[in-house]
């Protein structure tokens, strides 16, 4: 760490010749104790919000596709609380029959749950439909539909009774994404890839356009009154869209990150969410008037990095900054907004350079620090979910889905060289002062592994599931023991071991769909030696400064 300059007084002897003030440089030693974990960044309901409905009781429901869970938001107080839990409550989005029924896909499951009502019993209706995702009843048939989007793209009609197989109504037709049927019996919504809403005739596939030069459409809902109300997630936009002219009029401006809108039956509500920072809004079409029900600061943060004054994020739905003197949160990047993102999960850095890890899409994600513009997205990785930029361009990219760790570099990061493998369950990496990279492995220890490469070396074992790790500026690992709900000092010239903090909210089980790490807790250390971690429980972030 820099100290701050000090001038030094000098003797009267040598005023004459003008000795200047010194300036020093100091580390922080290890300290004897650690104080309690103080928040840094609120925490928030969701892990990313997306599909609304308002029911038959007049609940607002909302679903979570990472938390795997899906919530009642009180439509006048905001206060949030699980209404399913995991793992049948994954949701990406939910739907309301007229008999009051409620259906909800299961995005990363590729499963379609049905409940006659809070009493009965949850059932499939349907499965092996990678990225199920938008779904609705018809009110006058009670027939059911759901669409495939990103992992598939397709849309169905489902049997209630989850006997007869689901029936194909039309194939690649560019992501049909939060639609809603009509009491005319058609479906109408988004092509989130082809930039415009539609109309779908159930019966035999037919579409029409209603209305075009969308940035990215990611959901459509009608009002009863000639007019369908459309997300635009890039633009941040609600547009009104008159269904008899295609007449569109921005009714207001939202932040990027926009999922998904319910119109409330009773009073005509629009609600609003939004998956990169966690709210909930309500819009009064007649009136204009925009109310935040509930939000957060930041979405599901995972990986952390911290240097100087600024600790950066990778919060799954965004990349973030932020001010550890204020702890006010900036976007870098939002899902789905202007710039490049694919739901990083972790944040490399160098001095130049930022690379976000995504196993969501098997992906790497290139930033350069001083412009915040992507200088590469490179895919074809197998599950990453770290990387390390490098001072010679390559970057070191940890993959689950093979247990190694690869060195790309070249254009678009094409050239791929393993340097290690055979490590079980990888989860996160640093590159340590000594050069070398050290990597925790989920089953219970902390390797080492040459930067040039070779065979990965156990340090350290008999950790309760090791995930974010961090190297302190005296030079012992901070390791974040998920299984044991603490962060554990780890001191590798001796072998000694203490806690820096315990009881904390970290470790969420593995969900279906997702990695045996779910959503790795980061963990990182400022040059002060203060610790910092993230919550995969509450979705805080969370500070713990040296005891003084």
């Amino acid at each position: 760490m820099h100290a701050p300059l000090r001038r030094i007084a000098a003797a009267a002897a040598f005023a004459a010749a003008g000795l200047l003030a010194a300036c020093s440089t100091t580390t922080p030693t290890r300290p004897a104790a650690w104080a309690a974990p103080e928040v840094l960044v609120k925490p928030s309901a969701f892990a990313g919000v997306h599909g609304l409905a308002v029911d038959k009781q007049g609940r607002l429901l909302a679903g979570s596709v990472a938390g795997a869970n899906m919530w009642e938001v009180n439509r006048q107080t905001g206060e949030a609380r699980v209404f399913i839990e995991p793992p049948q409550g994954m949701s990406d989005d939910i739907a309301i029959s007229a008999k009051g029924e409620m259906a909800w896909t299961g995005f990363n499951l590729g499963q379609l749950f049905y409940r006659a009502h809070d009493k009965a019993p949850i059932q499939v209706l349907a499965k092996d439909l990678p990225g199920i995702n938008s779904l609705d009843f018809d009110k006058k048939t009670g027939q059911l539909y759901a669409s495939q989007v990103f992992a598939g793209d397709a849309l169905w009609e489902i049997d209630r009774a989850g006997k007869k197989p689901q029936r194909l109504i039309k194939k690649d037709m560019g992501g049909f994404n939060g639609f809603e049927v009509g009491p005319d019996g058609m479906l109408y919504g988004p092509l989130w890839f082809k930039n415009k809403v539609v109309r779908i005739n159930p019966a035999n596939g037919d579409m029409t356009t209603i209305a075009d030069g969308f940035a990215i459409p990611a959901a459509a809902n009608l009002d009863g009154k000639g007019n369908l109300w459309v997300l635009d997630t890039r633009r941040g936009e609600l547009v009104k869209v008159e269904l008899a002219t295609g007449r569109k009029t921005v009714a207001t401006q939202l932040k990027t990150g926009l999922d998904n809108l319910a119109i409330a039956p009773d009073d005509g509500t629009i609600y609003i969410s939004n998956m990169a920072d966690n709210s909930v809004q309500a819009f009064n079409p007649a009136t204009g008037a925009l109310r935040t029900l509930t939000s957060g600061a930041v979405a599901l943060p995972t990986g952390l990095k911290a240097d100087g004054d600024r600790l950066w994020v990778a919060d799954v739905f965004a990349f973030r900054e932020v001010d550890l003197k204020t702890g006010q949160v900036s976007d870098i990047f939002r899902a789905w907004g202007e710039g490049e993102l694919e739901y990083p999960l972790a944040v490399g850095m160098s001095k130049t350079r930022f690379a976000l890890a995504s196993f969501a899409t098997n992906s790497v994600q290139v930033v350069d620090r001083a412009t915040r513009k992507t200088q590469v997205m490179a895919h074809g990785f197998k599950v990453p979910l770290d990387a390390i930029p490098l001072d010679d361009g390559s970057v070191l990219v940890l993959e689950l889905g093979t247990g190694s760790i690869v060195r790309a570099s070249g254009d678009k990061l094409a050239e791929r060289k393993t340097i290690a493998s055979g490590i079980k369950l990888p989860v996160q990496m640093v590159l340590g002062r000594d050069g070398q990279v050290y990597v925790t492995d989920l089953g219970g220890s902390l390797l080492r592994v040459p930067a040039a490469g070779g065979t990965p070396v156990a340090v350290a074992q008999g950790l309760n599931q090791p995930e974010g790790l961090a190297e302190t500026p005296w030079g012992t690992f901070i390791v974040a023991e998920v299984g044991a709900k603490r962060l554990t000092e780890v001191n590798l010239a001796d072998g000694s071991r203490r806690t820096v903090a315990d009881k904390l909210p970290i470790g969420v089980p593995p969900l279906p769909g997702g990695t045996p790490a779910n959503a790795p807790t980061g963990v990182t250390v400022g040059g002060d030696g203060s610790v910092y971690f993230s919550s995969d429980v509450n979705n805080g972030i969370y500070r713990i400064r040296p005891a003084k």
